[in-house]
Order: structure tokens, then C-alpha cells, then sequence
């Protein structure tokens, strides 16, 4: 009885995480051509990714994940919205004002769910760049984290197990455009 439940939950798991994506991926599209217009037509995104995808099962066996972040994954969209992953460490970047993420932002997690499932807590830190308002630029860093959050949350890992963290120093290093982000660390 514990192993069907076992498969159930996993199962459930994974329709949401394909659900989530599903929607990131419709909601990116739309906002993507709202904000390009003709523009799109002149020059197609530009999307680099390196995913390995995990061979099917025996038969017997339950379906595996979609995807396990083995390497350095960098998904980037036009507008300034992208994730990279390195080394575990989960960055979201964002455009100027926005906290719209990225389309792909289940498969960049899948370490950090895979952290969480294995007892680790999942730490989420807003950054912003220094450009305009100071206290606008720190409730922006916190949408965005609490954005990045409901992702985690919402692709089944639990809310205990997620931890906004406000960094000491919220203005991020590098230029404005590697400031604008939120980091999703491992911890034990």
C-alpha cells in the first residue's frame, strides 16, 4: 500500500512539474510576442541549453523524471529574462521592472527538488541592480523571490522546506542586467 501511494505522489508530482511548465512556457510565449511584435519575425530567440534527459524504463518501473540538471544550463530570452544553473546554484535574471521568469524554470529546479527530497532545504535570495529606487528595487527582489518560491512550492516541494532569505547586501554584483536576480542554494 505504501509503495502505490509512493507511486501516486510521484506520479501526481510530475503531472504538476509538466502542468507548470506547460503554463511558464504559454505565459513566456505570450508576454514574449506582446512585448516583440514584429520584431520576433527580424530575430528568432536565442535559447542554449544543455539538458540530460534520462533513458525510458523497463516496463515495470515508473516513469522517470523529464530531466536532471547534470550541467550548466543557460536558457536565455530576448527581453532579459533567463536562468542559469552552475554548480547546484539556481539564478534567475529578469528584465528591467519585471518579475516574470523564464520559460524552463522546472527543469533548472530539478536539482534543488531533488536536494529537497533528499532532506535539504531550499534557500531563495532576491537581488537587485542599483538603477532607480532603492526601497521600489527591494520589494521588486522580494516579489521575484517569492515568485521563484510558488514555482518550488507549486511543483510539490514543501513550503517548510523553502526559505526566503533577504540577503545582507540586496544590490547584486556584476553588470545591471547579472544584479536583477534571485538565487536558489542547497543547504543542510
Amino acid at each position: 500500500m505504501s509503495d502505490d501511494d509512493s507511486q501516486q505522489n510521484f506520479i501526481l508530482g510530475f503531472v504538476m512539474a509538466l502542468i507548470a511548465l506547460v503554463i511558464f512556457f504559454v505565459v513566456g510565449i505570450a508576454i514574449w510576442h506582446k512585448g516583440h511584435g514584429n520584431a520576433a519575425a527580424a530575430k528568432p530567440p536565442a535559447v542554449t541549453a544543455m539538458v540530460t534527459t534520462m533513458p525510458a524504463p523497463p516496463p515495470a518501473q515508473p516513469a522517470p523524471k523529464v530531466a536532471e540538471v547534470t550541467e550548466t544550463v543557460t536558457v536565455v530570452i530576448p527581453d532579459g529574462a533567463s536562468i542559469r544553473v552552475v554548480d547546484g546554484v539556481v539564478n534567475f535574471y529578469f528584465a528591467t521592472g519585471s518579475a516574470d521568469l523564464a520559460p524552463g524554470a522546472a527543469e533548472a529546479l530539478a536539482a534543488v527538488i531533488k536536494g529537497v527530497e533528499s532532506g535539504r532545504k531550499a534557500v531563495v535570495s532576491g537581488f537587485h541592480d542599483t538603477t532607480g529606487d532603492a526601497a521600489i528595487n527591494e520589494q521588486l527582489a522580494k516579489k521575484r523571490a517569492e515568485t521563484v518560491r510558488d514555482v518550488l512550492v507549486g511543483l510539490g516541494v514543501p513550503a517548510a522546506k523553502v526559505d526566503l532569505q533577504k540577503p545582507a547586501v540586496t544590490a547584486g554584483s556584476g553588470n545591471n542586467a547579472e544584479a536583477r536576480r534571485v538565487e536558489v542554494k542547497l543547504v543542510d
